[in-house]
């Protein structure tokens, strides 16, 4: 028997397309089965830390409404402020077993040259929450609302450490009231609280969790809180951008990352089981309801864009203050 041009060419395109088939039906199969074993959650600050409760309270989430086949097992990594444990992940390239959240030092310790890895080195998956920033007086001071703070030039804030969030919004708020609001470290949130309340500092940013009790107790005044609206913890007290200053709108995402090239499958896997986190009874009551952050669903995509944005912003303001060049 003999074959034309055609046969051939048919016949390659017939092995060729079986050889197509069976690399999809591979990668379905392999996608089908994520996950197979256990997933490390590393945690690159100590136990009983805000980045410690908010990875073991996710994890303790997923298990309780059994949302994947597997355990996450957390673990703390600590060291070089958080480079310690993010470096343990990145290094861990395509490899969707190894998860970890999102902290200041996440964006800080790279830009600062303390870290080799770095958000990029990271494959965003989801965000489940954000914690906004309350502006906050004494109420013995004399400024009711926040215009009231343009009729004094200059202020101070109690921040933990140089380079804070509370460092952040201190600069957006001073660019855009025409004021300047000087940052005074501390050595930890204990020590800024109680330099606010002895009226050592006259503003503080504080999260939910820590303003709450003090404005219960009729010592601190909200001013204005940094969310795009309104939170449902906070209802009285008015955005920054409703008072007229959009430019003011910084919250800390509460999210997860993986390491560099996971595979596509695996990122919308992760979407689909935190967004039934971010929309849970369990999510709500354990983490939501006891810190007062915003319950907030944002995708991959949308993540990645947030950590951009996020880390010019501290890129901008350290080089500002002339921490780095």
């Amino acid at each position: 028997m003999t074959y034309g041009l055609s046969n051939f060419v048919n016949h390659g395109r017939v092995v060729g397309l079986g050889l197509l088939t069976a690399a999809a039906i591979a990668v379905s199969a392999a996608a089908a089965e994520y996950p197979d074993k256990d997933i490390k959650m590393i945690i690159p600050f100590g136990a009983g830390g805000g980045s410690d409760t908010l990875a073991r309270t996710i994890a303790g989430v997923i298990e309780e409404m059994k949302l994947i086949p597997v355990k996450i097992l957390p673990e703390n990594r600590t060291g070089g402020s958080g480079a310690v444990g993010y470096s343990a992940v990145a290094k861990e390239k395509g490899d969707p077993y190894h998860l970890a959240t999102v902290s200041v030092s996440f964006f800080t310790t790279p830009l600062l040259g303390g870290s080799p890895v770095s958000y990029k080195d990271f494959t965003p998956l989801a965000a489940i929450a954000q914690s906004p920033y309350i502006m906050v007086v004494p109420t013995s001071s004399e400024y009711q609302k926040l215009d009231d703070l343009k009729k004094t030039p200059r202020f101070t804030t109690g921040t933990t450490g140089v380079v804070s969030d509370a460092a952040l919004l201190a600069k957006m708020t001073s660019n855009a009231l025409g004021i300047q609001i000087d940052s005074v470290p501390f050595d930890g949130e204990g020590e800024v609280m109680a330099a606010l309340l002895g009226g050592h500092v006259n503003v503080g940013f504080l999260n939910p969790s820590e303003a709450m009790a003090q404005m219960k107790a009729g010592k601190l005044r909200p001013l204005a809180i940094t969310s795009a609206e309104r939170s449902p913890a906070f209802p009285d007290i008015p955005t920054f951008k409703e008072l007229g200053y959009g430019d003011i709108l910084h919250t800390q995402l509460r999210g997860l990352v993986m390491p560099a090239d996971v595979p596509p499958e695996v990122v919308t896997y992760w979407e689909g089981v935190l967004q039934k986190v971010a929309t849970s009874e369990q999510w709500k009551k354990q983490y939501i309801d006891r810190f007062h952050d915003i319950p907030d669903y944002v995708d991959a995509e949308g993540f990645k864009q947030v950590l951009e944005r996020t880390n010019a912003r501290y890129e901008t303001m350290m080089k500002e203050l002339g921490i780095i060049k």
